[in-house]
C-alpha cells in the first residue's frame, strides 16, 4: 500500500505485506481468505471413509480433539498427500484434500 501520510499512525492496510496484507484486504471484502474453521469432529474418520482436510500445501498440520468434539486432549501430527494419518487417541482417521499446484515447489 502507499503507506501512512506523514505524521498519522499506519493502519494494518497501511502497513501489512505479504500473507497478512492478503488476509487484511480479504476481510475488508468479506472473505476468509484462510480456512479456519474446526474440521468435521461429528464422527470417526475410517480408512473406508477418512476425514477430509483442505489444503493449498502438500502437507498440513492438523489437530485432534476426538469425536464428539473435546473427547480427547488435543493431538497435532502432520498430514501429507501421500499418505492418511490416524489419531493415535481415538483412531479417526484423516486425508489430504489437496487442491494447490502440482508444481508449486518445484524449483
Amino acid at each position: 500500500g502507499e503507506g501512512a501520510k506523514p505524521g498519522e499512525i499506519p493502519t494494518d492496510v497501511n502497513q501489512s505485506t505479504g500473507l497478512e496484507r492478503l488476509q487484511v484486504l480479504g476481510a475488508l471484502e468479506g472473505v476468509e481468505v484462510f480456512d479456519l474453521k474446526p474440521l468435521d469432529s461429528s464422527r470417526i474418520g475410517t480408512l473406508a471413509d477418512p476425514i477430509k482436510v483442505f489444503s493449498m500445501e502438500p502437507e498440513r498440520v492438523v489437530g485432534c480433539t476426538g469425536a464428539p468434539a473435546e473427547s480427547h486432549e488435543l493431538i497435532w501430527f502432520t498430514l501429507t498427500r501421500e499418505k492418511n494419518r490416524r489419531c493415535p487417541e481415538c483412531g479417526s482417521v484423516y486425508a489430504l484434500d489437496f487442491q494447490g499446484s502440482e508444481h508449486a515447489h518445484e524449483h
